[in-house]
């Protein structure tokens, strides 16, 4: 199994960045890696999601939501054609940090005969990256512009 892991601070609370994270319908106004999400973050949800990795092809996949727990866990399933070919478990966790902050972990667990010929670390560890960062700005800049504090969670 492969994993690729990326993390980042925000300074925002868990439920700031949650309600950034599951506004899925704003992504294409954010989001440079994963560009779109059509469905919602309940458990048994099958999504539509398209990603477009920095320097990769970009693909669209009908991943399953397997835990969405507000403000803690979000992650969904995703497989090629069959189980065992190339699967992925793709998870965002929110972790409380000192002053009401959060670290962002962003992880994607690949297995399947077909990884070691399809999986591109480095090209979807930039993903992530560009991903995170992108996260973190829109909160930030979010909870900045309202000059509430965490108060501004986004809808």
């Amino acid at each position: 199994m492969n994993t690729i892991e990326r993390t980042i601070d925000i300074a925002a609370s868990p439920a700031s960045v949650w309600a950034t994270l599951v506004d899925f319908p704003a992504y294409p106004e954010w989001n440079p890696f994963v560009t779109a999400v059509d469905g919602d973050a309940v458990v048994g949800e099958q999504l539509s999601v398209r990603v477009e990795p920095p320097e990769g092809r970009a693909m669209t996949f009908s991943p399953t939501v397997t835990t969405a727990v507000p403000n803690e866990h979000l992650e969904w399933v995703g497989r090629l054609l069959v189980r065992g070919l190339f699967d992925g478990r793709h998870e965002f966790r929110l972790e409380p940090t000192a002053e009401d902050h959060t670290r962002f972990v962003h992880r994607e667990h690949f297995s399947g005969l077909l990884v070691g010929l399809l999986l591109d670390e480095g090209d979807i560890g930039a993903g992530f990256e560009a991903m995170n960062e992108a996260l973190k700005t829109r909160v930030e800049d979010r909870m900045e512009r309202t000059g509430s504090g965490d108060r501004a969670v986004v809808a």
